[in-house]
C-alpha cells in the first residue's frame, strides 16, 4: 500500500501552455481515485508526472514519505495500462503475464497462482494457453491489466484503458478493475474524460480543468454539491441547468424559476448569480400547482431508462428536466415547473458555489 502526495506541482510547456498548474494533493491508499476532466485539462500530463515519464517544471512527488520525483519508472516500482494494450507477440496470455513476474524472481508456485488469480477476475480463462495473435482488443487489454495487477506494485496507474473496446467488455472490465482494486488494496489512479466510468470506478473524483483539480470527492457528493458552475455543467448527461439572475447586491429570486419569490443570504454582494438545478431534480406538474411556474414545453426526447428528456420554455430561459416515462405532457402546451429549495445550488459572479440556504420570502 502506498499513499501519493504531490507539493506544488507544475508542469509547463514551453512560455504558454501550463499543463498542471500548481497541484497539491494526496491520493489515499487503497483507494481508486479517478482524474477527471474533458480533453486537455491536464489529466494525462498529470498522470505521467507521477508516473515518472514526465519532469515536473516545478514541485515534488512522494510515495508515502519518499520523495520520488527524479526517479525513473522503473525505480518507483509502479504498474501502468494505457489506452492502447500493450502485449508481448509470438506467445500466449499465460507467458504475457508471467514476464514481468520472472523479472521480480518469484517461484513457479506463486508466479501460477497470482496468472490464474487475475485471469479468473478477468475472464481469461478459456484463453489463457492461446497464442495473443488474432485475439480482440478487449481480450488484449484484459492481458495488460492482467500484467499489471499480477505484479502486486504497490501503485497502478490507468490511462483511459477501456476507451478503445467494445461496451460488452467495457461493462467487464469496469466490474473486474473494481474487484482487483479491493482484493489487492493498491493505490489506483484511473485517467478518464467519461464521467460514467469514473462515477462507477471511483472512490474518490478529482475534476480537473485547465491544469488544477477544482474538485476532490466521492461521486455522489460531487455531482450533488458541485463548487463551481464547470463542476455542474460538466456532470450530469445532460449537465445542471443555469438561470442567471440580477439581484445588484440584493438577496431575493423571483421568476422566470419561481412562482413565489425566494431570499438568500448574499453575503458577498454579488450583483449577479446563478441558479443551478439538475434536469433529474425538475418537477413537473401537468396542472396548476402552488409553487409551481407556468412554462411551455418545446420538446420531449427518450433517453436511457426510459425516461423523458423535456425542454421546457420559462420566460426568456430554456430549461430541462428528466421525468418518467408515464409523464404525459404534449408539446406546444402548458405545464407547471418547480424546483424544490433544497435541490438549488446557487452560484456567484466568479462561478464558485454561493453557501447559502435559500427560503421562502
Amino acid at each position: 500500500m502506498a499513499e501519493i502526495r504531490l507539493d506544488k506541482l507544475r508542469k509547463a510547456f514551453g512560455e504558454t501552455v501550463v499543463a498542471v498548474n500548481d497541484i497539491t494533493i494526496t491520493f489515499p491508499t487503497s483507494a481508486v481515485t479517478c482524474l477527471l476532466g474533458p480533453s486537455g485539462c491536464g489529466k494525462t500530463t498529470l498522470m505521467r508526472i507521477i508516473a515518472g515519464l514526465e519532469t515536473p517544471t516545478s514541485g515534488e512527488v512522494y510515495f508515502d514519505n519518499e520523495r520520488v520525483t527524479t526517479k525513473s519508472p522503473a525505480e518507483r516500482n509502479i504498474g501502468m495500462v494505457f489506452q492502447y494494450p500493450v502485449v508481448y507477440k509470438g506467445i500466449n496470455v499465460y507467458r504475457n503475464i508471467e514476464l514481468p513476474l520472472l523479472e521480480d524472481k518469484l517461484d513457479a508456485a506463486e508466479r501460477d497462482r497470482r496468472i490464474k488469480d487475475v485471469a479468473e477476475v478477468l475472464g481469461l480463462q478459456d484463453v489463457l494457453y492461446r497464442n495473443v495473435s488474432g485475439l480482440d482488443n478487449a481480450t488484449l487489454q484484459k492481458i495488460a491489466v492482467g500484467r499489471a495487477v499480477a505484479r502486486q506494485p504497490k501503485i497502478i496507474l490507468f490511462d483511459e484503458p477501456i476507451t478503445n473496446v467494445d461496451v460488452n467488455s467495457r461493462v467487464q472490465l469496469k466490474a473486474a478493475l473494481k474487484r482487483l482494486s479491493k482484493q489487492h488494496n493498491q493505490t489506483i489512479i484511473y485517467v478518464t474524460h467519461d464521467q460514467t466510468e469514473a462515477m462507477t470506478l471511483a472512490d474518490e473524483i478529482a475534476l480537473m480543468k485547465d491544469g488544477v483539480i477544482v474538485q476532490r470527492d466521492n461521486p455522489r457528493r460531487l455531482y450533488n454539491y458541485p463548487n463551481d458552475v464547470f463542476g455542474g455543467w460538466f456532470l450530469g448527461n445532460p449537465g445542471m441547468n443555469f438561470v442567471q439572475y440580477e439581484v445588484n447586491g440584493g438577496a431575493e429570486l423571483g421568476g422566470p424559476l419561481f412562482r413565489k419569490p425566494v431570499r438568500f443570504e448574499n453575503r458577498g454582494g454579488d450583483r449577479t448569480v446563478s441558479v443551478g438545478i439538475r434536469p433529474e431534480y425538475v418537477q413537473i406538474h401537468p396542472q396548476v400547482a402552488p409553487d409551481a411556474a407556468e412554462g411551455k414545453l418545446l420538446r420531449k426526447s427518450i433517453v436511457v431508462g426510459g425516461q423523458y428528456l423535456l425542454a421546457i420554455q420559462l420566460g426568456e430561459h430554456t430549461i430541462k428536466a428528466k421525468v418518467a416515462p408515464e409523464i404525459g405532457e404534449v408539446v406546444g402546451e402548458s405545464v407547471w415547473v418547480e424546483c424544490p429549495l433544497e435541490a438549488i445550488t446557487l452560484f456567484g459572479e466568479d462561478g464558485a458555489k454561493i453557501e447559502t440556504e435559500l427560503k421562502p420570502a
